[in-house]
């Protein structure tokens, strides 16, 4: 029997964790470990095909929604019945919870557990902190997805914390290149338009409102340039709104949730993010690897992904000006914009998944044979 491994997540729905959860079970070692799944939120479920399709079984811990911390007795006896060697949590909230139940259980099915960071500490409520804070010793390993969030972290927590890049199947990104030509056709996109493309849910701390108006600059200036969003999440109603006040109309198209959003980026010719605050975007990841140049806000671990300059440009946060110019700037320039977008297909070789899967691999196999 190999290292039992079971990922805790809060949801498997297409967001920035969840799709690196689904990018690393198509890397793991299957000889040497036994891995599963279990999530909390049952509706944020689109990704359980994938993980099971990799094979790795996946559980939903309250398949009824809004049934509370009922979740941690489910998870504590899903670990009396199945045990498991290690718990990585990949959600705060659930590492603090899943710590407190794993130190309840009797030492012969007691797993060791450990985290990672995928966001800054402020990010997260206040209860969440605390509880994160007060139970990260029981943790054996800790990891952070950039240094940003690592520093962002109490600075007694910090020097027990590792930074670890986290990656996506590069080579798997970059093969949506063939569908180009026919996701441009089916966006509209015409022969002499730029597309600039954000794949980003609905979340206040994505911050659409920046780059709507930022939009809009953009399209006053007479530059040929559409937009396409990929997203969804609690705030659709307020941006669709949003969108609807705008007055871009069809220039700026909310596509929603897709299940096809590589191909969507790899119609673009811009990736652009307007994020107030980050971890390490997932799909800044994917863009590098699809050749795009970036236009982002230098928030959390994106200008350890982007150098400005070299593989897009970096603008402050809430600054809906300086992003318009920015993508003005490219525009206007194709022989800069291909020279970054070299750079960040270079770039994206740093990103591949299976050199975090190793990583955590190795950390789960010392610290079990301790």
């Amino acid at each position: 029997m190999g290292v039992r491994v079971l990922w805790l997540t809060k949801g498997l729905g297409p967001g920035g964790t969840e799709t690196l959860l689904a990018a690393g079970a198509k890397a793991i070692d299957r000889e040497n470990f036994e891995y599963t799944a279990a999530y909390v939120v049952p509706e944020k479920s689109a990704l359980v095909p994938v993980l099971e399709h990799s094979g790795v079984p996946v559980t939903c811990l309250a398949p009824i929604r809004g049934n509370g911390p009922h979740w941690a007795w489910q998870l504590r006896q899903l670990l009396i019945e199945r045990p498991k060697d290690v718990v990585h949590a990949h959600a705060p909230l659930l590492a603090g919870a899943a710590r407190l139940v794993a130190r309840s259980l009797p030492r012969r099915v007691r797993p060791i557990t450990l985290s990672t960071e995928h966001n800054i500490w402020p990010a997260y409520a206040m209860p969440t902190r605390i509880l994160n804070a007060v139970t990260y010793p029981l943790d054996a390993a800790h990891f952070a997805v950039s240094e940003e969030v690592r520093r962002s972290m109490p600075g007694w927590w910090q020097w027990r914390t590792d930074t670890l890049v986290h990656g996506i199947a590069v080579d798997a990104a970059r093969g949506h290149r063939s569908e180009r030509e026919r996701m441009r056709h089916e966006l509209g996109v015409g022969v002499d338009e730029c597309l600039a493309v954000t794949v980003a849910n609905y979340r206040r701390h994505k911050d659409y409102t920046t780059l709507l108006t930022a939009a809009r600059r953009v399209r006053e200036r007479g530059a040929p340039v559409r937009f396409a969003a990929v997203g969804q999440g609690p705030l659709e109603p307020e941006v669709v709104a949003e969108h609807g006040r705008s007055g871009l109309g069809d220039t700026f198209n909310l596509l929603g949730y897709r299940p096809d959003a590589l191909d969507v980026l790899a119609a673009g010719d811009l990736f652009v993010l307007s994020s107030r605050q980050e971890g390490l975007p997932v799909a800044l990841m994917e863009a590098l690897a699809l050749g795009l140049p970036v236009v982002a806000t230098g928030v959390g671990g994106v200008p350890e992904a982007v150098t400005d300059g070299v593989e897009g440009r970096l603008v402050p946060p809430q600054r809906p000006d300086d992003l318009a110019e920015a993508i003005l700037g490219l525009v206007s320039d194709p022989e800069r914009r291909s020279r970054m977008a070299k750079a960040a297909t270079r770039r994206s070789d740093q990103f591949d998944v299976e050199r975090v899967v190793r990583r955590y691999e190795n950390c789960y196999r010392t610290l079990v044979s301790r």
